[in-house]
């Protein structure tokens, strides 16, 4: 009898644990809405502010720059002029060269001497000058509409006696056409772009203040 009464005895409390098991599972294991959210240490908080991507660039070190490759052919062209010029700049001048190209070509054909005036050497304005009066003389007119220009490169330099002399390859685009007095044309075509190409010539005093350059000299290529 006390056996049975012990084993009962164990049976029961078995019971009664395994019912209080199975209730704190059922209300630990469910979520009521209110629970604390678990806290984070500050700069777990920082870094998801900023992301993972950020954070790692607050350890780059940012480089420089990386200069321009040099053109070996062209600072070889520009050898003579830098020995009295150090500081030439290619790019600048001949984004000058390109506008004074435009000038010189519209400023032409419009016939308009006082707008070349300032631009070309004496010789140069000379010879300008008298292809617009004879053109004049024949009752001629010239119609130049400047397209573009497909490229501009310095092909020469030089220094005598102080006297930068820098000489630039022209290749544009024209519609050029020149009329009679009765208004037919002579030569061009009104409806066709032109490719030209021209060989100018520039100079300017070393020793002068002035910054300014001067036409000395037009060709075509051979």
């Amino acid at each position: 009898m006390g056996d049975g009464f012990q084993f009962l005895d164990i049976l029961l409390l078995g019971a009664i644990a395994g019912f209080i098991a199975l209730r704190l599972r059922a209300v630990l294991g469910q979520r009521t809405g209110h629970e604390q959210k678990r806290r984070r240490p500050p700069y777990a908080e920082k870094e998801d502010a900023a992301g993972p991507d950020d954070a790692a660039d607050d350890n780059v070190v940012a480089l420089p720059p990386r200069p321009a490759p040099v053109d070996a052919a062209q600072e070889a062209v520009l050898a003579p002029l830098r020995a009295v010029e150090p500081n030439f700049d290619a790019a600048e001048f001949l984004g000058g060269a390109k506008a004074a190209y435009e000038m010189v070509v519209t400023a032409f054909a419009a016939g308009d001497k006082e707008a070349l005036r300032p631009l070309l050497s004496r010789d140069v304005f000379s010879d300008f000058a008298g292809a617009i009066d004879e053109r004049a003389k024949r009752n001629e007119t010239m119609e130049t509409t400047f397209v573009g220009l497909r490229g501009a490169t310095i092909i020469e330099t030089q220094v005598n006696n102080r006297i930068a002399e820098v000489t630039v390859k022209f290749e544009s685009e024209l519609i050029s056409v020149t009329k009679d007095a009765q208004g037919h044309v002579i030569s061009g075509h009104a409806n066709s772009v032109e490719q030209v190409t021209d060989i100018w010539t520039f100079a300017r005093d070393t020793r002068s203040r002035d910054p300014n350059w001067t036409l000395i000299a037009t060709s075509a290529p051979n």
